[in-house]
């Protein structure tokens, strides 16, 4: 390093450079292809409802102007959807921008920070980013395990526990009374963050009663995946006022752009659509167990808008089955810790996109023996 490159802090200096995911544009462009089927990063191929598009495509005439910085409408719309008051209701850049404010207001170098071992890796990277200290604990039956998340942060004293229900990347979950009994046992001055990014998707009964009164809480909601607006980078926290309020402190207050809080707006009120993107999603799940089956794999139980697949033998095996579906323009994605990563993982699409799994699936086993 000359005196000329920028003086890096001894964290920033210390961290890998690396992202959680490799986008399936930075694949293509290694390929020199497209894929033929995006089946990997959980997206709703079915798209945003009509009425949503059409606001975004109105709203991109006010571009010029900034986001209303207190996405104003929007919240005012979610605390009637949940029957909230709008100081509990934080809307900001995705889940994956909430945790990043989240860790920040909670995690400094040396904190320690509970999670599972294999769960959502962008989580992991903003406690890196802030130093923390990843204390992991193993999945249970394939599901993470609440209740030793809550044991391992009494053991350290750790101020964040992280937890999705549903599950990523399994597509397991916990009924809502395993929950609350996770935040009854929670250590005094631990908050649990719930994310909840599939929770459209998910049973009856899956999703715990939102207390807002509860300070140790906060649970994440997106408009990523069941209302179809990955792109637009666009998502909710709900929790106790006095959290919410500290958001304020290090968020961007113009981070959430004009065209996606139009269109989340519109979204929520398109409970038609949101219907019919159900229903396609579970015809979709229904299609990948079978084809899974039908080659001797076993499907995983889901109650998200993807079906994990056991390959049946370890993880060197599954990532060579994915090698060999990305090889046939099949973007796949898998976990990536032992013993979950025996699977791969396969997002609800279309049926063309579907009948490509299927063509390639059998001769990509085939190959990776």
């Amino acid at each position: 390093m000359t005196d000329r490159a920028p003086r890096l802090t001894p964290l920033v200096a210390s961290l890998p450079a690396t992202v959680p995911f490799v986008g399936p544009e930075t694949q293509e462009r290694a390929m020199g292809r497209p894929f033929l089927a995006r089946l990997g990063a959980n997206e709703s191929v079915f798209g945003p409802a009509p009425e949503a598009i059409e606001a975004m495509r109105r709203a991109a005439a006010a571009v010029w102007k900034y986001g209303d910085a207190q996405n104003h409408e929007l919240r005012a719309a979610l605390a009637g959807k949940h029957g909230l008051a709008m100081e509990n209701i934080l809307v900001g850049t995705g889940i994956d921008g909430l945790l990043g404010n989240l860790v920040r207001l909670l995690v400094t170098e040396g904190t320690p920070v509970v999670t599972s071992d294999g769960a959502y890796p962008t989580f992991n990277y903003h406690v890196g980013g802030f130093g923390g200290v990843l204390h992991k604990v193993p999945y249970r039956d394939d599901a993470e395990d609440p209740q030793a998340l809550v044991a391992r942060a009494a053991e350290v004293d750790a101020p964040l526990i992280y937890l999705s229900n549903p599950d990523n990347p399994m597509g397991s979950w916990h009924d809502a009374g395993t929950i609350r009994a996770m935040i009854a046992s929670l250590p005094s001055g631990a908050v649990l963050c719930l994310d909840e990014a599939y929770g459209e998707f998910a049973p009856e009964g899956t999703l715990a009663k939102i207390d807002v009164g509860n300070p140790q809480v906060i649970h994440m909601r997106t408009f990523s995946k069941a209302y179809g607006m990955a792109g637009a980078r666009i998502g909710y926290a709900i929790g106790h006022a006095d959290l919410i309020a500290a958001f304020d402190r290090v968020r961007d207050h113009f981070g959430v752009n004009r065209i996606a809080q139009e269109g989340a707006l519109a979204a929520l009120g398109a409970t038609g659509w949101l219907a019919h993107v159900l229903e396609q999603v579970a015809h979709a799940r229904a299609r990948i167990a079978r084809i899974a089956r039908d080659h001797g794999l076993t499907p995983l139980p889901s109650a998200t808008n993807f079906v994990t697949i056991d390959c049946g033998r370890d993880g060197d095996y599954a990532r060579a089955v994915l090698k060999e579906l990305v090889a046939r323009g099949i973007f796949v994605r898998m976990p990536f810790v032992a013993p979950q990563d025996r699977c791969i993982r396969i997002s609800a699409g279309t049926g063309p996109e579907l009948d490509a799994f299927e063509a390639a699936l059998g001769p990509a086993l085939g190959a990776a023996q």
